[in-house]
């Protein structure tokens, strides 16, 4: 079995070029597919995704778009009660976090930055959302409750889910009792780029929203950027991507074990075992072969793949070059298993999450931490958050100036408007008639 094992101090260009770009497609190559698609649900709305499910999804769409009550219902009856009762614990949990942001959010604050000048800030939620729940290589209720639960929490009043359809023309049923739980119920039966349209644009069903979140294939991303000028595309979510982080105190076995559930997602996926420790290294190349054989066949194909062309094991001198790398990467998801965790820590900056120790795999980070695992990947890290209530959220600037602070800004404003050339700027501050001024509209500030 091949694994890839680098040593980073001897990585040439190309290949340090390779590991950093990962699988992320080259979007313009599928630009060309993705922009017929976008302009037939712009002009036929509806018919569009029913023709497209039947086309993408093998999909004969029965009745609505839309789930009905009878479909939630009926998603009940067809999800066994281990899998609920799951479903409600993570939820639970992805809640209660979600909770504890909003909770540190100061919605409206003023502060005096000089004697009558205040500024601050208003925080308000968007007014409309867009959720993509993907369907590709399996059914992801866990990614429903961490996109519609930040969502709900933020205070969105309009929420609309799109998730590809089953075969049998339905939506997936433990899908639809994460929704349930999480109080959202406008989900519709809609995958793919002709999704991310149909959300932007409107149709007869599905409404138009104001910005568009969720993970989704080289199409649904290639469609988030095409339409951009349209809605917001939200944070960048590619295939999927992992770094464990770790020195000779991490268990190989357990390493091992982390490396996989990455790379199990899809062979575009990148797991990468990060070390300064050869022995580590060397032990984890050994056991990860048995590991992968006792998968089933389509994951076995997976992780083989990911480890051969995009993850594997890079060999570092020290782990400051460990961490330099990291921070690099900036990778989806870091699972730090080192000695000097608080000193580690405080060193890395570019990551859409880490999770500390050997009890805290980034599985529990996936379904029931209570972290959000919609995180951002390619690199996106450098610049991105993680999926929070903040996601769903807007700051507006305030500011208020009493006479006193209108009199001390009143000079170096009007120079600097007459400075750029704005006679008009400064006009407003020259001719303004101060008899006009009377008590603060603000009897109190924030």
């Amino acid at each position: 079995m091949n694994i890839n094992y680098w040593k980073l101090s001897e990585l040439s260009d190309a290949q340090r070029g390779k590991i950093m770009k990962r699988a992320e497609a080259d979007i313009a190559d599928i630009s060309a597919i993705v922009e017929p698609i976008i302009e037939d649900v712009r002009q036929r709305g509806d018919a569009a995704l029913i023709d497209y499910a039947e086309k993408f999804d093998k999909s004969v769409i029965k009745g609505s778009l839309k789930a009905t009550e009878e479909d939630f219902a009926q998603a009940y009856k067809l999800v066994d009660a281990d899998v609920i009762e799951a479903i409600k614990t993570c939820a639970e949990n992805v809640r209660i976090h979600h909770q504890q942001q909003m909770d540190r959010v100061e919605k409206q604050w003023m502060d005096e930055v000089k004697p009558g000048i205040f500024a601050g800030e208003k925080v308000t939620a968007l007014p409309s959302v867009g959720l993509y729940v993907p369907r590709g290589k399996g059914a992801f209720p866990s990614v429903m409750y961490m996109l519609c639960t930040p969502a709900v929490i933020a205070g969105v009043k309009e929420i609309a889910v799109c998730t590809p359809p089953t075969p049998d023309g339905g939506i997936d049923a433990a899908s639809l009792v994460a929704a349930d739980i999480c109080g959202v119920h406008n989900v519709y039966k809609a995958g793919g780029a002709q999704a991310i349209a149909a959300m932007a644009f409107g149709t007869e069903t599905i409404p138009k929203v104001a910005q568009v979140n969720g993970p989704g294939s080289p199409y649904v991303a290639a469609a988030k950027r095409l339409l951009s000028n349209v809605m917001n595309p939200g944070m960048p979510a590619g295939p999927s991507e992992a770094i464990i982080l770790a020195d000779e105190s991490a268990d190989p076995w357990n390493t091992a074990l982390d490396l996989i559930n990455e790379a199990e997602h899809g062979p575009d996926s990148a797991s990468v075992l990060v070390t300064p420790s050869e022995k580590l290294a060397d032990a984890v190349k050994d056991i990860l072969p048995g590991i992968i054989n006792s998968l089933p066949k389509q994951r076995q194909e997976f992780c083989t793949t990911s480890l051969s062309e995009y993850g594997g094991i890079m060999l570092c001198d020290t782990m400051d070059d460990a961490i330099d790398f990291c921070n690099e990467y900036a990778v989806e998801h870091l699972l730090m298993k080192v000695e000097n965790a608080e000193d580690v820590l405080d060193k890395l900056q570019n990551t859409g999450e880490i999770l500390i120790g050997e009890t805290t795999p980034i599985v529990m980070g996936n379904f029931g931490i209570g972290i959000n695992a919609i995180l951002p990947t390619g690199q996106n890290a450098l610049t991105h958050d993680c999926t929070s209530v903040w996601t769903f959220l807007k700051r507006t600037s305030l500011s208020y100036i009493n006479a006193e602070g209108y009199q001390s800004l009143k000079a170096p404003v009007t120079t600097l408007a007459k400075y750029e050339g704005f006679d008009g700027h400064a006009k407003v501050i020259t001719d303004r008639n101060e008899d006009a001024f009377n008590d603060p509209p603000l009897k109190k500030v924030f």
